[in-house]
């Protein structure tokens, strides 16, 4: 259904150090960067046939976190799930809300991490068993 993601950012290579570390843990490898053609810089991280995007806002104003919204990213296993989280601590994310791990819904057992990134855009690592 979606072609990309694009989260803005204030400080461009601490969001590369931050994306470069996290995504890696999902088998991405390091951005593509680019400038363009108004002088703003971008990261853009390719894998399994989508693009997530970091961007330093075209319309010249600070890049604020959207309340409300999170970007999920599947995992393949529990324990990927839980070293995403380690690793985004680990490269200037904050843990929010509860502890990796297992959670009921209402659609089955998942598991879920979330963490905000250094500009603090949501992320949340998601894995979900196989029924």
């Amino acid at each position: 259904m979606f072609s990309h993601v694009m989260v803005g950012t204030n400080d461009i290579e601490r969001s590369k150090r931050f994306y470069d570390a996290v995504l890696k843990v999902l088998g991405a490898g390091e951005a593509l960067e680019n400038s363009n053609k108004t002088g703003q810089r971008r990261l853009f991280y390719r894998h399994e046939g989508v693009t997530f995007c970091v961007s330093e806002p075209i319309d010249g104003q600070a890049a604020t976190a959207g309340n409300g919204s999170t970007i999920g990213f599947k995992c393949s296993s529990p324990e990927q799930l839980r070293e995403f989280h380690a690793v985004a601590v680990a490269h200037g994310g904050a843990a929010i809300e509860e502890p990796p791990g297992p959670r009921a819904g209402p659609s089955g057992e998942l598991y879920l991490a979330y963490v905000r990134d250094p500009d603090g855009n949501k992320l949340c690592a998601l894995y979900r068993p196989k029924a």
